[in-house]
């Protein structure tokens, strides 16, 4: 006797194709998830939402932050930064700027005024009793003050054989190496003017020449020099006599011997 087959499974469709059952489950529980993260997304980001970032430049740091919790805004300090011409602990400047449309609850970032200026190290050569960038090119030293954030500085010229730097004071005080300096001290900058061997050999030839007018120079050092009736002096060692040592006489002065001679036989002819 044969069995009649089972009307439920003949006609059941998840049981004849499984394959494509799990694929539409696995399809519609992706798209569930996809819609769920996206409402997430929106409620959590505020989507289609935005306020305006009130200006607090300029403010305290305390009220900049009071008016900035009371738009529902976050604060984060990104930097504290120096100027002379703002008061110590107000704000310098904001990101996003005043104004700015942007989400309910965005972190907006503050710059500071620090409230005791920034001091860096001029010279960080690791001898701190030696005077900072000495025997420094006065281009060299220039570039680097700038570089730190001087603004206030001063080139004093002293005498010196070569440009470099002699010394820097800050305030008023020799700033030495690995010594921390304000950014707003007055610095100033000794450097020579390289006039000193220039005048050495000015000096040097004034001497000589006061020397030879005077009959004191006894040579050693050749120099030309024009005095006020354009004659130049020049002086040696193999042209000059000293006085130790007398000049020979000259044919001039002293008769030679066939002369004297001469006027002996002519003294006896008479």
């Amino acid at each position: 006797m044969k069995k009649k087959p089972n009307p439920i499974i003949k006609h059941n469709f998840a049981a004849r194709h499984p394959v494509i059952v799990n694929l539409v489950i696995i399809l519609a529980v992706a798209a569930l998830g996809i819609w769920i993260i996206y409402f997430s997304i929106a409620l959590f980001t505020r989507h289609g939402q935005s306020d305006k970032v009130p200006g607090v430049e300029n403010m305290t740091y305390t009220q900049a932050i009071e008016v900035l919790h009371d738009h529902g805004f976050k604060v984060d300090i990104r930097d504290s930064l120096y100027k002379d011409d703002v008061k110590p602990g107000f704000v310098i400047e904001q990101f996003p700027k005043a104004n700015s449309i942007v989400k309910p609850g965005r972190k907006i970032f503050l710059y500071i005024n620090a409230v005791h200026p920034k001091e860096v190290v001029i010279d960080d050569d690791n001898h701190p009793m030696e005077d900072a960038l000495r025997s420094f090119s006065y281009r060299s030293a220039m570039a680097k003050l700038q570089e730190l954030g001087f603004k206030n500085i001063k080139v004093v010229r002293v005498l010196g054989d070569n440009e470099c730097v002699a010394k820097i004071t800050a305030n008023g005080t020799t700033v030495k190496k690995m010594q921390k300096v304000p950014v707003n001290a007055k610095i100033v900058m000794q450097v020579y003017d390289g006039r000193l061997a220039e005048i050495t050999d000015s000096l040097m030839g004034e001497e000589v020449l006061a020397n030879i007018r005077s009959g004191a120079y006894e040579g050693g050092y050749d120099a030309d020099y024009d005095n006020d009736g354009g004659q130049d002096y020049s002086s040696s060692s193999s042209s000059s006599a000293t006085p130790s040592e007398p000049s020979a006489p000259s044919s001039q002065s002293a008769p030679s011997s066939s002369h004297r001679e001469e006027e002996e036989e002519s003294i006896e002819f008479f």
